[in-house]
């Protein structure tokens, strides 16, 4: 893409993640955080700066931020402060938001970041940051006022600042997905993004390769999405290669990524920290964190998904695709497992039944069913009953969208659909005579060299057991009669 327009230059990117924390309230108000309420009806007085109220800091959420921190490489501060980032708009009724500013809850982390095609680079973590979001002005078809929904006010976030570190639209995209990869498995968000839960702002620039000095850059607002990450970024990099060939400045803007046009576009001059008249806020004292609490936190971390994928590639022997899908989501990595504790067999056969069929199930129920809801013993007894051929593999699939949709035990739904495989010899070789003797025709075409015949005497003796017959043992029984 850089070299499509001519010299060659380089990309130097940064990203200003933003994700809301998984807390019940909001950062310094009780109110809920929780999305999709109507409209106003999460506001506390706090969070609307109405005269006499004051902030009060949520501890559930400076435990996130500093969750993120550590799973990120960064230190923790022991002292940290909050400060009014002062701007007028609508959605921010108190005309300041906080946010911390020059002395940040962590500082100096670093994520190691690996594109589909490319080499791994490892991105420096400036600093991450605690701030309450602003709320969210509404502008409708059709109305030319705008509507402001203070729900969003208050709710606590963190802010990834990332060093300058990254080179190309896909190492960013890459490093967006695993930071969410990160922030989900630590509990500390949901990482939604059509929600708003995890947005970016980017900061991008151009120089000639080789050049130390940094272009002018320019910030792409609200980007929502992996994929808008890296075609924006694209656009606006050809964009300011294009200008810079034509002998034009790049401008120092804030943009937006506009995907119907695939275009960035102007959206207004870029702000200087000067410009928000940053200070400390008077209403909260300093954050004192002590070396006990940050330990505390350090030891409530959970296996991350990058580690976790890495194990069961090493000690359990997985495919790289295979570990990529259990451990997507870290309820169904805790399944696996758990189904493990459970089941004495090989750890590809477990991946095979959940990936392949566990959840062909649940997509074709179409419902917010979550693993958990199946008990790991249940499944597990499952996989054995099929192992030790008491139900056939294709029964093991009906028994198993039974499980999921009764919550029955698999003892229960085989007995009751009368699934149990017939693997008793004397009782297969005697309808497997009464077929023989139903199909002399048959037998002699299969005694004339034609092989596939076979398969339909298969088909019968199954047809007679309504599909319960072993087919190995009918098969071995079948060659022996046939051929005798």
């Amino acid at each position: 893409m850089l070299e499509q327009l001519g010299a060659t230059y380089e990309a130097v990117i940064g990203l200003e993640v933003h994700c809301q924390l998984s807390t019940d309230a909001k950062l310094f108000s009780r109110a809920s955080a929780q999305f999709g309420a109507p409209a106003n009806t999460q506001v506390a007085p706090v969070d609307m700066g109405l005269p006499g109220t004051l902030p009060v800091l949520n501890r559930r959420a400076v435990e996130f931020a500093m969750r993120a921190g550590l799973a990120l490489n960064a230190d923790i501060r022991h002292r940290s402060r909050f400060a009014r980032k002062n701007y007028f708009y609508p959605d921010l009724p108190k005309g300041y938001q906080i946010t911390q500013y020059a002395v940040p809850l962590c500082e100096t982390g670093h994520l190691e970041v690996a594109p589909e095609s490319g080499d791994s680079r490892r991105v420096g973590i400036d600093h991450i940051h605690l701030e309450e979001d602003a709320g969210k002005s509404q502008h409708l078809e059709g109305r030319s006022d705008s509507l402001v929904d203070l729900n969003r006010c208050g709710v606590p976030l963190i802010e990834i600042v990332s060093d300058p570190d990254l080179r190309t639209p896909a190492e960013a995209r890459a490093y967006m997905k695993k930071l969410r990869d990160i922030v989900v498995y630590l509990g500390v968000s949901d990482g939604n993004l059509s929600e708003g839960s995890m947005r970016c702002d980017a900061n991008v620039s151009v120089r000639p390769t080789g050049d130390e000095e940094f272009g002018t850059r320019t910030e792409l607002k609200n980007i929502n999405s992996f994929k808008f990450v890296r075609d924006g970024l694209a656009r606006e990099i050809e964009r300011q290669i294009a200008t810079l060939e034509d002998g034009g400045e790049v401008e120092q803007q804030t943009r937006l990524y506009d995907p119907d046009a695939d275009e960035t576009r102007a959206m207004r001059t870029k702000e200087e920290s000067h410009d928000y008249r940053y200070f400390p806020d008077p209403d909260l004292p300093p954050l004192v964190i002590d070396d006990e609490w940050i330990e505390s936190v350090r030891q409530s971390l959970p296996e991350l998904r990058h580690e976790k994928r890495a194990r069961y590639r090493e000690t359990l022997a997985l495919g790289d695709d295979e570990a990529g899908v259990l451990t997507a989501r870290r309820p169904r990595a805790q399944f696996f497992e758990s189904v493990l504790d459970h089941y004495e067999g090989s750890p590809d056969h477990v991946a095979n039944w959940i990936i392949n069929e566990l959840l062909r199930v649940l997509n074709d129920f179409d419902e917010a069913i979550e693993v958990e809801t199946l008990t790991a013993p249940a499944f597990a007894e499952m996989i054995e009953m099929v192992d030790e051929e008491r139900i056939s593999q294709n029964a093991g699939k009906d028994v198993l969208a039974e499980m999921v949709e009764t919550g029955d035990a698999p003892e229960t739904i085989v007995e009751r659909e009368g699934l149990e495989q017939v693997s008793d010899e004397s009782e297969i070789e005697g309808i497997i005579e009464d077929i023989l003797d139903d199909h002399p025709e048959q037998v002699e075409e299969y005694r004339g060299g034609k092989d596939q015949v076979l398969g339909w005497f298969i088909g019968q003796v199954m047809q007679a057991t309504q599909g319960k017959a072993n087919p190995k043992v009918a098969r071995e029984l079948l060659t022996d009669k046939l051929e005798a």
